[in-house]
């Protein structure tokens, strides 16, 4: 009796009995190593379900038998390095900041957690290696409006420029064009003058007309030769480095408009440990005095 199976005569394999356009479909099982893998994956993935968190419910997730929880052993590893950490992190309490910069290993310390917390809150600014960018200055060179010392720089970690804590540095450059103070051609001359301290030619007759202004506007702040004065956080223009770039257009834009960026207050945002590992880190960098 037949079984009613037909063979393509072609491959010799059965077929299913299915066609397409007089295409037969050839019944070729899936081997046999790959069913059992497949079998075995399904019995893993239901001993999971039960055993582990799997399933979300409407306000929370199945449990699992277990009771494994990844949040709890992240939070529970944070614990362990937090106590294995208290140790040092006490003594960079008690420590001054010279202090901490003369002991070795507390320098290591505070260098690893400055490097850190300067990546996590610092760098979207300054930049990862610190370099800056047109408005937000490097850290790695020897210019500091407010001043490079370590001291210095924690105060500005702390309570920021231009912030909304009491205690910021603050410094305003008048915008001496848009406040009808100076005319755009005085504020052309002033922009050549500038620009002709740091060693930049520019026409002879403007830097002379551009020096007459500076002398009257600009010398309260900046001083007579240029080089600032970091009380009042007014930059050095003899030395070449620029915090918004030293082409003329935008050293009259600079002028003209003025500049106010800010540095935010860390001293409610991070704890006092941690702002002191970063002040360290910044001193040590390679501009600080």
């Amino acid at each position: 009796m037949a079984s009613g199976k037909e063979v393509d005569q072609f491959s010799g394999t059965e077929t299913t009995g299915h066609e397409w356009d007089g295409i037969k479909e050839l019944n070729t099982p899936l081997p046999r190593w790959w069913l059992w893998t497949w079998y075995a994956c399904i019995i893993w993935a239901v001993g999971y379900w039960v055993l582990m968190p799997a399933w979300p419910l409407v306000s929370s997730y199945t449990k699992g038998v277990l009771g494994h929880s990844q949040r709890a052993a992240v939070a529970e590893s944070i614990a362990q390095a937090r106590q294995a950490q208290s140790g040092y992190v006490q003594r960079i309490l008690d420590a001054s900041l010279d202090e901490i910069e003369s002991d070795s290993t507390l320098l290591e310390f505070a260098l690893a957690g400055g490097r850190s917390a300067f990546a996590v809150n610092c760098s979207q600014c300054h930049g990862l290696g610190a370099s800056g960018s047109p408005g937000y200055p490097n850290l790695n060179d020897d210019d500091w409006v407010w001043g490079g010392k370590l001291g210095e720089i924690d105060q500005s970690i702390r309570f920021g420029i231009r912030s909304d804590h009491d205690e910021a540095r603050v410094g305003d450059m008048p915008a001496f064009l848009r406040d009808g103070i100076l005319e755009q051609v005085q504020v052309e001359d002033v922009a050549a003058y500038v620009l002709s301290l740091s060693g930049t030619v520019e026409d002879a007759e403007a830097v002379a007309r551009g020096a007459e202004v500076f002398a009257e506007q600009c010398v309260a702040c900046h001083q007579e030769d240029g080089v600032g004065s970091r009380e009042l956080g007014a930059p050095n223009l003899v030395d070449g480095i620029w915090l918004y770039g030293s082409d003329k257009a935008t050293v009259s834009r600079t002028i003209a408009d003025g500049r106010a960026g800010v540095m935010p207050a860390w001293v409610d945002r991070l704890d006092a440990a941690t702002i002191k590992q970063l002040a360290i880190y910044v001193h040590t960098l390679g501009g600080g005095e």
